[in-house]
């Protein structure tokens, strides 16, 4: 276990980050909030180089681990712990978040600037305990809890259907919630029925969970990833929420947010149920390849430029979890690199739409002719 708490250091920078911008007297006025934000999610950035220089990539495997008790009757443990694939979709986030917050410089002022930059926060806080968690239940907290900044930053923030849009995501994003605390509260009977209960990932991989019950937990798991990152068919929300909400705000969904899927993905599904993971492959793959196809030929149809973007990352997706569920080393690495990839790329696609929406006035790409001129 590490001695000085360095992940919940790097969560709480932000998290605090957040809260001074919303609360403290005169932190709304002018430029303030978008500067104090701006140099917490710098601190944030420089604290997350910390946790990489601090992982041994020899060892691999979970490091600078926490664990403390928190809900001993329900086995409930604040537990973090980083490996190659947490640390990476950290370093992710903790690299947009700056580029964001100055992409939406002149998106918002005063008040606004406020909410804005302080919900950025929150959600990158959030986002880096996800990435983080070690115990399922408090993986299941903060996955959740992404959604109040994220509902936020949609419906406070965009164009005049944001609010329907974000209702929308959030609609979506519960279902599959809810879906995913059947298993979680599954996984405690089933660690009850074999002995003391426990919600940590060590003691969870160790449970000897039988097929069907097996089956069962992995469907919950999934379907809740599967809405999440999107896949088809439960991606419809994905479209108009990159449409309606401000390029940067989509950065955040698109690029960190969504990664949360294909992360629950490689670590839950595949490490907490591998026999159910194989099983489900079949589908799992036919899933894939549909919103590899559907999406691109979505994308190819659409004259608006933020939702073409945002159906392409249907495409994406189906991509990384074909690479997730083929069961071979190359597809897992394909997979990851694939997340960090369309992460950047797509970051630069959005801001890059953002800045062509502001000069030209409109965000169909039929009206934006002579822009080579």
């Amino acid at each position: 276990m590490n001695e000085f708490p360095l992940l919940t250091v790097l969560i709480l920078v932000p998290l605090v980050g957040s809260l001074l911008v919303a609360f403290v007297p005169g932190s709304g006025e002018g430029d303030q909030p978008k500067r104090l934000g701006l140099l917490v999610s710098l601190v944030t950035l420089a604290v997350g180089v910390v946790v990489a220089a601090s992982y041994d990539v020899g060892d691999g495997g979970l490091q600078l681990t926490e664990t403390h008790e928190w809900i001993s009757a329900f086995g409930v443990h604040y537990a973090l712990g980083v490996d190659g694939l947490g640390l990476l979709m950290m370093l992710l986030t903790v690299g947009l978040v700056p580029v964001v917050l100055l992409a939406a410089w002149k998106d918002s002022d005063g008040a606004d600037a406020r909410r804005y930059v302080a919900w950025t926060l929150a959600l990158e806080a959030l986002s880096l305990a996800v990435f983080a968690a070690t115990d399922v239940f408090l993986f299941y907290v903060v996955f959740e809890a992404t959604l109040i900044p994220a509902y936020f930053l949609i419906g406070g923030f965009g164009r005049e259907n944001r609010s329907a849009a974000a209702l929308k995501f959030l609609m979506f994003q519960l279902g599959g919630g809810l879906v995913l605390l059947g298993s979680v509260i599954g996984l405690y009977v089933v660690s009850a029925q074999q002995g003391e209960p426990s919600y940590l990932l060590t003691d969870l991989q160790q449970l000897d969970i039988s097929t069907s019950a097996g089956r069962w937990l992995f469907a919950g798991f999934f379907i809740a990833f599967a809405v999440k990152a999107p896949l088809f068919p439960v991606h419809t929300w994905l479209a108009d929420t990159t449409e309606q909400a401000t390029p940067p705000t989509s950065v955040l969904l698109v690029c960190v947010l969504d990664k949360i899927g294909t992360f629950g993905m490689l670590r839950f599904c595949l490490g907490l149920f591998p026999e159910a993971s194989a099983w489900a492959t079949p589908l799992v793959v036919v899933l894939a390849l549909i919103s590899i196809v559907y999406g691109a030929f979505l994308a190819i149809g659409q004259d608006d430029i933020l939702r073409l973007i945002g159906l392409t990352s249907l495409s994406h997706f189906g991509f990384i979890t074909l690479g997730i569920f083929v069961f071979t080393a190359q597809g897992a690495s394909g997979s990851i690199l694939y997340m960090v990839n369309h992460g950047i790329a797509t970051a630069a696609l959005f801001l890059l739409a953002g800045f062509l929406i502001q000069r030209r006035g409109t965000t169909l790409i039929s009206k934006m002719g002579g822009l080579e001129k």
